[in-house]
Order: structure tokens, then sequence, then C-alpha cells
């Protein structure tokens, strides 16, 4: 799969813009604050139908304006896709797939399989399980659109629980509705937990070979599940958990405490471990990712790397290059250094600068800091 142009009209910075894409690496540079992550996020809400940042839709739409419209088109086994988003004030968004228009949200995943990778990521493995828990739920509703379902639902009934757990103290007639509540919870909850596991093992795998190869077989990685509660156990712990519940006022049981654990020669590298080797575990994952849909769903993903390299040492930024040669890949960064362009076959690249955006020819200038070249046109 690949990415051939996105359009924008009112988006963020962008008035209009029109890009077309090559279907092996692009690169996007200029300053900060100028609109390359912008451009990143769009064709994140393309694959998602939401952004990155955790950004509501209204905030995407230009502050004078009251819409805004996302159109992308790609290339999947051959086939034409065009994924159209509009975005309005105060009312939902509308989205469509080659022209219908989708019912639900959850419709849209699978249409276009997306990683991305921020300097945020560098930082998955320290930081604290909230982030880990979005980077499985993410992935896994686009693997797998019905666990988008489970979740959502299994969300959803949390908060009613809180809420109903906040008013048993004033109404303690609704105390026999608790136990439906704990009846729904299991249902969705404990699909939420068997998918995890199931996804976990998969990519174990993977991440423990790939950092065998960052760490020059030094170091051996484990990743492993850490369940709140398993799917066998959750309904009981439910019921001895209750009276805590009660106190708290929040429900206590559940995935939506889960976590993931990271060991290096049985060291919780999340606790004890050095940056270097948190990072490290951390660029494993993400480059699991990739491998990861491939074996999925037989294709390759498009591959966002917003300002990463430069956070990365020479030894790590070889690896990742060495791993985005045959998926397209869509790279930000404040200038093209001699490293990048001496390990990088660039495809096209492109000088941002205040919602405008400009294709540089393949003539550039030698020497490190922004590239210069020949305008294409703007």
């Amino acid at each position: 799969m690949f990415i051939e142009s996105l359009k924008l009209q009112n988006y963020r910075n962008y008035e209009s813009l029109d890009l077309k894409l090559a279907d092996g690496t692009n690169v996007l540079y200029g300053d900060n604050a100028q609109g390359k992550t912008n451009i990143l996020e769009a064709i994140y809400l393309c694959a998602l139908g939401r952004s990155h940042r955790g950004t509501k839709d209204r905030e995407l739409i230009q502050f004078d304006r009251d819409e805004a419209h996302v159109r992308l088109g790609a290339r999947k086994d051959g086939v034409p896709v065009r994924i159209d988003i509009h975005l309005k004030k105060g009312r939902g968004k509308g989205v469509a797939v080659n022209g219908m228009p989708l019912r639900r949200m959850s419709d849209l995943f699978g249409e276009l399989h997306v990683v991305f990778f921020s300097p945020e990521d560098l930082s998955i493995v320290k930081n604290g399980p909230s982030e880990r828990r979005k980077f499985l739920d993410m992935e896994l509703c686009q693997l797998y659109p019905v666990y988008t379902y489970h979740l959502a639902n299994y969300t959803k009934v949390v908060v009613q629980r809180n809420h109903l757990l906040k008013d048993l103290e004033e109404k303690p007639e609704l105390m026999d509705t608790l136990d439906v509540w704990d009846s729904q919870l299991v249902r969705y909850g404990s699909e939420v937990i068997r998918r995890r596991r199931e996804f976990t093992s998969q990519i174990a795998e993977i991440v423990g070979r790939t950092h065998a190869g960052i760490s020059g077989g030094e170091e051996s990685l484990r990743v492993s599940y850490e369940p709140n509660v398993t799917e066998e156990e959750f309904a009981e712990k439910l019921r001895k958990m209750r009276p805590r519940d009660l106190g708290a006022r929040a429900t206590l049981s559940g995935p939506h405490h889960d976590d993931l654990k990271f060991e290096i020669g049985g060291i919780d590298v999340r606790r004890f471990g050095s940056q270097g080797q948190q990072r490290t575990a951390a660029l494993s994952l993400k480059l699991a990712e990739i491998e990861l849909v491939k074996m999925r769903t037989g294709d390759s993903p498009v591959l966002l790397l917003d300002d990463v390299l430069s956070e990365l040492d020479t030894k790590r930024q070889g690896h990742l290059l060495a791993e985005i040669r045959n998926v397209q890949t869509i790279v930000t960064c404040t200038g093209l250094d001699d490293f990048i362009l001496k390990n990088l076959h660039i495809d096209r690249r492109f000088l941002v600068r205040a919602g405008n955006v400009t294709e540089i020819s393949d003539t550039v200038i030698p020497g490190a800091g922004a590239a210069a070249g020949q305008e294409r046109g703007s």
C-alpha cells in the first residue's frame, strides 16, 4: 500500500494543499511550527479517524472557518482507494471511502495502515502504563476492527459503572444494577484482554529479534503482557473488589489498568533501564509494528516519521533507515544533514514554510543543514 496524494482545505494552517507523494521516501523539511506535522496528522486521521495528538476535531479546522476537508488517495493491491473526511464545527465528522459514506468510524479501520513514530514514542517504555495501552489499542484497532467494538463498549461500561459508584451513596436503591454493569464489563473486557495477550505474544518475538540486531547481540529484550486481571478471574475479582470500588467510587479492576513489561537480563527496563536501553526498546517496538502489519495483512504499512531521526544516535538511525527501504515513508525534519543524504534514498523532498509546500529538485547543494535545490513549484 502507498499514498499517492493528499489534499487539504482549511485544515490547521493549510488553506489549500495538493500534495503528490512518491511510493518510496518523501521528506518534508523546514523550520519548526511551519506545518510539517500537520500533514502527518492528516494522514493519521485518514487511517484511524482521529488525531494522533488527541486533538478535538474542531481544533483541526482553521479558527476562522466553519469546516475543513481532507482527501487522501492511495493504492492498495493495485486498486485505487480514496478516503474523504469532512470536518464541521459543532457537528460530527463525515467519512467516506471511495465515495461511500461510512456509518461507523470503526468501518474506516483497515483501509489504510500506518505506523506513526514521533520523539514522544521514544519515551513509551519509561512513561506511564496509559501510553503503552494506547500503543496496544491503536495497533489492534488497525489490525482487528472487531477489537474496536469491544474496546469502545468496554470503555463506555467503565464510565457508566463509575457514574453509578458515585451515585450509590445518595441512591442506594440502585445497588442491584451494579451486577448488570459487572456482567457487561466482563463480557467486553475479556475480549480486550484476550486480543491484547495474543497481540503481545505475536509482537514479542519480533521485538526480541529486532532488539538483538540493534544491540549487536549484546542484549536480549523480552516483552510481556501484564494484565490487571485474566479473563477467567475477571468476574470473581470484580466481586471481591466491590467494597474497595465503592470506597474509591471507581472501577479498580480491568484491562484499563493493563501494562506491558520490558526486561533485559531480568531487569525491568521501565524502572531501571538506562535511557539508551529504553530508547532502543522503544525503537524495536515501533519497527516490530511494521513487520507485524506485513505478516497480518500481507501488505506494508505507510511509515510516518515525525522528526524522530534527530532524536536517535547514528547507530540507531542506521537501523531505522535500513528497515524502511521497502516501505513508503514520509519523514519530517528541520534539515537534510549529511547522514540522511548519505544513507537514505530520497524520492521526493518538500520544503514547508508557513503552510506552503514546495517540491525541491534532486539537485542538492552538498553540506549539512537545510538542503537547498531547485524549486519545482509551490
